[in-house]
């Protein structure tokens, strides 16, 4: 790692990427409320003055780590969906709540901080053009299922109990309320309850 003393002439999109590379290090190992401006630039090694050259404001860089948390929620989201095509949208929706589960669950910081309103809010770096993607897939797959409904709808309820889910979660309480050691049955129910019964 270079020294806090090297000088900040690195090309721009170097730094800059290291920038948000350190970011969402710092983010996975110590979580969301350790991403200030001077210790991402303390661990690249820069002056803690260099980032606004590139992120003239803090939200900027946050902007631009969770760009990178979507962009990795999306590729798995793809992988998910491709590897159960031949199952049919149901499955592929499973993959998909599943994959979704594991990556807020595996990820927490990250996911803690892609849905931080304020950076949603914000318009930094296209995170909706980043974002609205994988809805837009969850919403084609559960028109496929339920074409009797408003499928934008009924999406949204599941995204938001998907949410709800990793959020209780992470913090332990449906693992109390529920006695259970595994999300997937909360998942199937999730799924049962805004797509009905499989073979219903």
């Amino acid at each position: 790692m270079p020294s806090a003393q090297e000088p900040d002439h690195e090309p721009d999109t170097g730094l800059r990427a290291r920038l948000v590379d350190v970011g969402v290090d710092l983010v996975a190992r110590e979580g969301a409320q350790a991403l200030t401006l001077r210790e991402i630039a303390r661990r690249a090694g820069v002056s803690h003055g260099a980032p606004r050259r590139y992120f003239p404001t803090h939200l900027e860089l946050l902007s631009a780590i969770a760009r990178r948390g979507f962009e990795e929620l999306a590729r798995r989201a793809t992988v998910a969906i491709g590897d159960s095509r031949a199952s049919g949208p149901r499955a592929q929706l499973t993959a998909l709540g599943r994959g979704y589960l594991e990556f807020a669950l595996g990820n927490h910081g990250m996911y803690e901080l892609m849905f931080r309103h304020d950076l949603l809010e914000s318009g930094h770096l296209g995170l909706r053009d980043t974002s609205l993607p994988l809805f837009g897939s969850l919403v084609d797959l559960v028109g496929q299922v339920r074409p009797d409904a408003d499928a934008r709808l009924v999406a949204g309820a599941l995204w938001a109990n998907l949410h709800g889910i990793a959020q209780l979660w992470a913090w332990g309480s449906l693992q109390l309320a529920t006695g259970g050691d595994d999300f997937v049955p909360l998942l199937e129910s999730a799924l049962d309850a805004h797509l009905g019964r499989e073979g219903e």
